[in-house]
Formats: structure tokens, sequence, C-alpha cells
């Protein structure tokens, strides 16, 4: 028997952790993404970790800008950006403030809202590829840089709240290098997934790109 997922919200406390606590403890957590068009409920199946100023893959390795300022704030407050001039990736920042450590949210299973999400993502061939992989998963959701700062954490309802759900368990996560990370980053294995799920991204190494003549 399968158990009925647990929608009490996330607390600060959940987020205020080191961020290799947080991200494996993500999965299976609950996103309710809500807009005027109506819910999408999504449960999530792979993440990767961000460890700020240690880290050379964080966008906080150089220290705080305009653009990442959100990660340095308090824990559980949605980071958005904006990458490759057309897509928008998610993440939920953790840890103590300014330490500026955050989690990707890379994919995941639609399980409330699929004919919504479906509208934004017409390409999708099956319902598995709503979320696949970090840009799908904000288009499905309609995330933009509009709710970058939004609380994730409150008990009110607000454009983005994390629910508890059913945390995976231990034996059921992998982990293994980031995607498309370059450099010393590249080495660290903080992508964390549910194993043999269907919605998980396939991995990417990071191919450099051609100097234009």
């Amino acid at each position: 028997m399968i158990a009925t997922p647990d929608r009490t919200p996330l607390s600060r406390e959940f987020f205020d952790r080191p961020v290799l606590d947080v991200a494996p403890d993500l999965l299976g957590r609950i996103l309710v993404r809500t807009t005027s068009d109506g819910p999408i409920a999504l449960r999530l199946t792979e993440v990767e970790a961000y460890d700020g100023s240690d880290d050379p893959g964080s966008h906080a390795y150089r220290g705080r800008t305009a653009r990442n300022e959100v990660m340095f704030g308090p824990p559980g407050h949605v980071y958005v950006y904006f990458t490759y001039g057309m897509w928008f990736c998610m993440n939920l920042v953790c840890g103590p403030e300014d330490k500026a450590s955050a989690v990707l949210l890379r994919a995941g299973e639609i399980i409330e809202g699929a004919e919504l999400a479906r509208t934004r993502r017409l390409s999708a061939r099956n319902d598995k590829e709503l979320a696949k992989g970090p840009a799908r998963l904000a288009t499905a959701l309609g995330v933009d840089r509009s709710l970058d700062g939004t609380d994730a954490c409150t008990p009110e309802d607000t454009p983005l709240r994390m629910l508890a759900g059913s945390p995976v368990p231990s034996d059921q996560v992998l982990n293994g290098p980031r995607t498309g990370v370059s450099g010393d980053g590249a080495v660290h294995p903080w992508r964390f997934w549910v194993a043999d799920d269907a919605t998980v991204s396939p991995y990417r190494a990071h191919v450099p790109r051609r100097r234009r003549s």
C-alpha cells in the first residue's frame, strides 16, 4: 500500500542545513506551483547541490551579484536564473544566510495538474518528459525570474510551496557527477536522483564550446 504524501509545508529549519544534507532529502518532496490557471504539483526525482563560495560550479563562487543575490539570503527561498538566452532554472536556497548554497531542481514527476503542464510543454512525448530536466521543469511549472526570491516554506498560499511529501529511502537514492559542470566542479558527485525513475534526466558531461575565429 502506497502511503499518502504528507502535505505539511517544509520548515525553514529543513533548509537551514548543509547543502549536501538538504539535496538528497528533497527527493520525494512535493513542489506546488499555483497560478491563476490552476495548481500543479510535482514530486522531485532529481536534484543537484551547489555549495556557494566553496564550489567552482556555483553561481556564487565569485561572490555576490545582482543575479545571485537571493542565494545569500534566508534558506527556503527560490533562486531562479536565466540561461542560454532562452531557459529558466529553479533552485532552493539552503544553509545559513551568506553561505549562498542552493539545490538545483533538475527533474520531477507531475502528480497533479498534468493537463496544465502539457499546454506549456507541447514537445513532451509523454507525461514522464514534462519535467525531465531543469529547464523543462521550470517551463512546465511556468517559473520565470518574477518568482526569484519567493519564500517556498510558508504555510500561506504562495506561488511556490515545498511540502513534506514522501521522502525517498536512502537505498533508493543514487548520486554521481553533476550535469554540464566544467573545471574543478566537474568532479563533485553532487547530483542525486531516484533509482530507476523514468522522469530522471540523462547525464551529460560538459562539452566546451568552440571559440569563434
